[in-house]
C-alpha cells in the first residue's frame, strides 16, 4: 500500500472530488483511539460523501456520510482534524481514507473492493481505443 498525505489547503477540493468518484462504493468506517481501541461505526454501507465544514465561530470538521436508506444511514463528524491520508493499492486504486484528530484519534474509511475508478460500474477504459489502424 502507498500512503499520500493530502495538504490541508487542498482538503475541500479533494473531498468534493473523492465523494463524486466514490459515491455508492461500499465502505466500512472505524474509529481508533487510545482510550477505547478500535470501534466499528458502520460496515459495508454505500458512501454518500465526505465533506469539510468550517466558517464563522465553528471549529473545522470533516463529515463522513454512509448509507442511502434512513434505517442504515450513518453520519460521522470528525472535529479538530489535523491530517488526512489517502491509502492506495500498488495499482493506484484508492483503498482507504485516514483522518487524524488533534487528540490522536484516527478515523479509517475502508472500501470493500478497492479498484481503479475506470473499472467501476462495469466501464473499462481501453487504453488503445481510438487506434483503429488496419
Amino acid at each position: 500500500m502507498q500512503t499520500q498525505e493530502i495538504p490541508r489547503r487542498e482538503w475541500k477540493g479533494f473531498f468534493d472530488s473523492f465523494s463524486r468518484q466514490h459515491e455508492g462504493w461500499l465502505a466500512t468506517l472505524e474509529v481508533l483511539s487510545a482510550d477505547v481501541g478500535a470501534q466499528e461505526e458502520a460496515r459495508e454501507l454505500p458512501l454518500a460523501g465526505v465533506s469539510l465544514s468550517s466558517g464563522g465561530d465553528e471549529t473545522e470538521a470533516i463529515s463522513i456520510d454512509l448509507g442511502t436508506r434512513p434505517n442504515e444511514h450513518v453520519s460521522h463528524a470528525i472535529s479538530d482534524p489535523t491530517a488526512v491520508w489517502l491509502e492506495q493499492t500498488e495499482e493506484g486504486a484508492n483503498a482507504a481514507l485516514e483522518i487524524e484528530r488533534a487528540d490522536g484519534t484516527k478515523t479509517l474509511l475502508r472500501f470493500r473492493s478497492p479498484m481503479p475508478a475506470e473499472f467501476v460500474d462495469g466501464v473499462v477504459l481501453d487504453p488503445v481505443a481510438g487506434n483503429d489502424e488496419e
